[in-house]
């Protein structure tokens, strides 16, 4: 996914509103800093997208121009094709993922991370007829996500035999907590981690030290 089309798109869908608002309005619904905001709004009006009539306390009120509401059109346009496309990819990559680990003897898996990822990686694991006991999450205060139960630590879950990566924020981060955590207990080949997360495994750091000796 282009976080920068998102980003323009959720922009302009904002400022379509045609509201009374400040720059920080705009931040906190967009959820971007200020600065960025600042840039956008800049940019729209340099290519005619958008115009602002001012207001008190220092307040416009921002709305977009006919063609500005055709870039929108665009914006949606391609988002959903590249959304489409990621989606795609994401569910190839968990699909091959998970087939090879059924084929290593795997049959029971947890998710780590309870984004979009893990969605796409409930219908591959489907498939390929690994079940899913758990989605690892600490960051949410839901019990269940996407129909699986939540859980904030491994400890609190048994039977399991691999882990599949779904966390898109923090993959490098959780991957490696997630080696510290089950060092001993599980090998790291049984860590899944699609490629599109660029994950670089303790192997990868080894391959580098080894190429630059």
């Amino acid at each position: 996914m282009k976080p920068r089309l998102k980003t323009e798109l959720d922009f302009l869908a904002a400022v379509e509103r045609g509201e009374v608002v400040t720059q920080a309005t705009l931040s906190r619904r967009v959820g971007v800093a200020i600065g960025l905001i600042n840039a956008l709004v800049k940019r729209a009006m340099m290519k005619g997208y958008v115009k602002a009539r001012s207001a008190p306390y220092k307040r416009y009120a921002y709305y977009l121009t006919p063609k500005g509401f055709a870039e929108k059109s665009r914006l949606v346009a391609e988002y959903l094709e590249v959304s489409l496309e990621f989606f795609r990819e994401a569910r190839r990559q968990y699909g091959e993922l998970f087939v090879r680990a059924r084929a290593q003897g795997v049959r029971r898996c947890v998710l780590a991370g309870g984004g979009e990822l893990a969605e796409i990686a409930i219908l591959a694991a489907r498939e390929a007829e690994v079940e899913l006991i758990a989605i690892l999450d600490g960051e949410t205060n839901r019990d269940r996500l996407h129909g699986l139960p939540v859980v904030r630590s491994l400890a609190e879950i048994d039977g399991w035999d691999a882990l599949a990566l779904t966390d898109q924020r923090r993959p490098q981060e959780i991957y490696a907590a997630l080696l510290a955590e089950t060092a001993g207990r599980l090998p790291g080949e049984r860590i899944l981690a699609p490629a599109l997360l660029k994950i670089v495994s303790d192997d990868d750091f080894d391959l580098v030290e080894v190429a630059q000796a």
